[in-house]
């Protein structure tokens, strides 16, 4: 049967639709899995969604994505990501980036090991653990898969543990829905108001000055704010990197007292419209598997996984 980390994955359930002559009749549903609860199984199918109750499922499992993205796709972006998330201490190795950003995220604050690091496996992260160690910070690894899979397997020997998976998910600009006029009209600036950023504190623990380099530092950029009554209620932010071509989304956040009224939507649709006008094409993002209301968000707004990756933190 299926656990929670199969979230955002593609699945085929065979359920019961029937009974004939005493026998049960099966259907099988093919998607990508939106929601796993105790009593249904929720998956976005070509058809459109289908809920399924737990107790007329057969048989679930994960099966292999449709199309794998090859290794140049996953690589391309990976880079138009960490463009649209500069850390503002960086180095190389090879052909791999070394980022910090005094500990602000795992993602600013780890090693991108795509590409030839130019020297052998077991010497390359060696080297990774000594420049974070210089740097007084936990050596940590953003391990792509399957690209990065023989990396992951090193780190396994060496006793790297790894933090939850991380679905990093795309969807073509053109299928995104369009906005509902009952919502309010979000704000897009070039800089975040001192508000969006006191939401921003609260969802990160802190604003750093490093996290503002992180946050500001990319040429195309809009800073999604959505009020109502005077009261900001929901944020977003916006990127357009990858030679023009991502536009990338980060930041979603609606404070809790406004949840489950079309805000995140609304946020994600004004900066999706942004990113067309600047000649993207694409829009991806980044969210935790175990996030599943996240996930389901994202789903209903077009979003599929791309492929996924592990931060893996060094033993002390």
């Amino acid at each position: 049967m299926l656990r929670q980390q199969d979230v955002g994955h593609r699945i085929v359930v065979r359920r019961i639709v029937g009974i004939r002559e005493g026998r049960p009749l099966f259907s099988d549903a093919l998607g990508e899995l939106v929601e796993l609860s105790e009593t249904h199984i929720t998956l976005a199918t070509d058809r459109g969604r289908l809920r399924v109750p737990v107790d007329q499922v057969h048989r679930a499992k994960r099966v292999p994505p449709a199309r794998r993205p090859t290794a140049a796709a996953v690589i391309a972006l990976e880079l138009a990501a960490d463009e649209a998330w500069p850390a503002p201490v960086r180095g190389r190795l090879g052909d791999w980036l070394l980022r910090s950003a005094a500990g602000w995220t795992g993602r600013a604050n780890s090693a991108l090991p795509v590409g030839d690091p130019d020297r052998p496996l077991p010497a390359a992260l060696e080297a990774v653990q000594r420049w974070y160690a210089e740097r007084g910070q936990p050596a940590m690894v953003n391990t792509p898969l399957p690209l990065a899979a023989p990396v992951g397997a090193e780190l396994d020997a060496r006793g790297w543990t790894a933090r939850p998976p991380v679905l990093v998910q795309t969807a073509p600009l053109s299928a995104l829905p369009p906005g509902r006029p009952d919502l309010p009209p979000v704000g897009l600036a070039p800089t975040p108001s001192a508000e969006w950023l006191a939401v921003a504190s609260g969802r990160k623990g802190g604003l750093p000055d490093e996290a503002r380099h992180v946050l500001t530092a990319v040429d195309r950029i809009r800073f999604a704010h959505l009020h109502v009554d005077g009261r900001l209620l929901a944020v977003g932010r916006g990127t357009v990197t990858g030679e023009g071509r991502w536009l990338g989304l980060t930041l979603i956040e609606v404070l809790p007292e406004a949840r489950r009224r079309g805000f995140a939507g609304a946020v994600m649709r004004a900066l999706a419209d942004w990113g067309r006008a600047e000649g993207a094409t694409h829009a991806f993002l980044q969210v935790e598997q175990r996030n599943t209301g996240a996930v389901a968000l994202y789903q209903g707004l077009g979003f599929t996984t791309h492929h996924t990756y592990l931060t893996r933190v060094a033993p002390d």
